[in-house]
């Protein structure tokens, strides 16, 4: 296969960073990079495959070669680009939160719906995070028995934030160990040894908008737009890795072995669940890796027909860089994502 000329704006960031690693380490086929920041750069330089590149300047003209786009920015960074560079005939998969709800544009976790990946126009979204992980655990038991509700608590760690909200934590956990005040600056209060059932703002309704966000990527995802969804997103003092604890209803009951039998076949899941040596998903243990693990699967007490489990993966790769990357093979693999002639 011929290489595609890409392009990673935002390629300075925790996510931007990973994007790298992600293309080097699935030897995805490139056969040039440019190295895009939404900022200025200050002519920062980054390593990849033993050579140094340049970080350049975003501009209008950054697009013009470039086949494939993968932007991790802003929202508002995004909205700017995307267009100009879908407009110069580059394939954008764009993490941030700018397109995720625009029906308009694919919303893909490509073990879900690489199908959907057939409609774009030059813009394909890749969800948050927390909804990846949540519909990967909730899709291989949605195809055999049908998910009639689902409740949703997360646990986010600050690298969703960025790189500023872990050095926060850090600063703020030698402080508080030393007897000092922490005072908070990426967020409205002490995270070191805290935790926050804050994460964007709130809505009218009480529910903060990552929660509206999570809930509406899922439905979209999993095709099933009246999905009854709640969810709590909470951010924890963990560095890397989301966590979260699903408990779902189903249109029959389900043996929670079945459940787990089901689990461990699935593209991208991991089965990690034997509570008698407490074996379970932990976000320390996955960090780094690509999978998305199960664990704690058990009968919900409260309904004949449901399940809890508890899902963790690293928000960096498959909540955002893996899954943008593996994006972009689904649709070189169907041709829908061709090369610049």
């Amino acid at each position: 296969m011929k290489g595609f000329n890409v392009a990673i704006l935002g390629a300075t960031g925790l996510v931007g960073q990973e994007l790298v690693k992600v293309l080097e380490e699935r030897k995805f086929p490139v056969a040039s990079l440019e190295l895009l920041a939404a900022e200025r750069s200050g002519g920062r330089r980054v390593f990849v495959n033993r050579t140094e590149l340049e970080v350049k300047d975003a501009t209008s003209r950054s697009f013009d070669r470039i086949d494939i786009a993968l932007f991790t920015a802003s929202a508002e960074v995004s909205r700017h680009f995307a267009p100009i560079a879908a407009q110069a005939g580059a394939v954008v998969v764009d993490n941030s939160a700018a397109f995720r709800t625009d029906t308009e544009i694919p919303l893909v976790v490509p073990e879900i719906n690489p199908d959907d990946i057939k409609s774009h126009q030059g813009i394909i979204a890749s969800p948050n995070a927390a909804a990846v992980q949540t519909v990967m655990a909730l899709y291989p038991l949605h195809r055999m028995n049908p998910v009639k509700r689902a409740v949703v608590a997360t646990y986010q760690s600050v690298s969703g934030s960025g790189a500023a909200a872990m050095e926060e934590l850090s600063t703020q956990t030698r402080l508080v160990m030393e007897g000092r005040a922490a005072v908070p600056h990426v967020y409205p209060h002490q995270i070191a040894f805290n935790l926050l059932p804050e994460i964007d703002v709130f809505l009218d309704d009480g529910y903060s908008k990552e929660e509206w966000n999570l809930v509406q990527e899922a439905r979209r995802i999993l095709h099933a737009p009246e999905l009854p969804m709640s969810a709590t997103c909470v951010r924890v003092p963990v560095f890397i890795g989301y966590s979260v604890a699903i408990t779902v209803e189903l249109s029959r009951a389900m043996n929670p072995d079945d459940a787990r039998r089901i689990l461990a076949d699935a593209p991208g899941v991991k089965l990690m669940d034997d509570p008698y040596v407490s074996l379970y998903p932990q976000p320390w243990s996955v960090a780094g890796l690509d999978d998305v693990f199960v664990g704690r699967v058990r009968t919900d007490g409260s309904h004949p027909n449901g399940l809890a489990m508890w899902v963790v993966a690293d928000n960096l790769r498959k909540g955002a860089a893996l899954n943008a990357v593996q994006i972009a093979e689904a649709g070189i693999q169907r041709g829908w994502i061709p090369r610049r002639k």
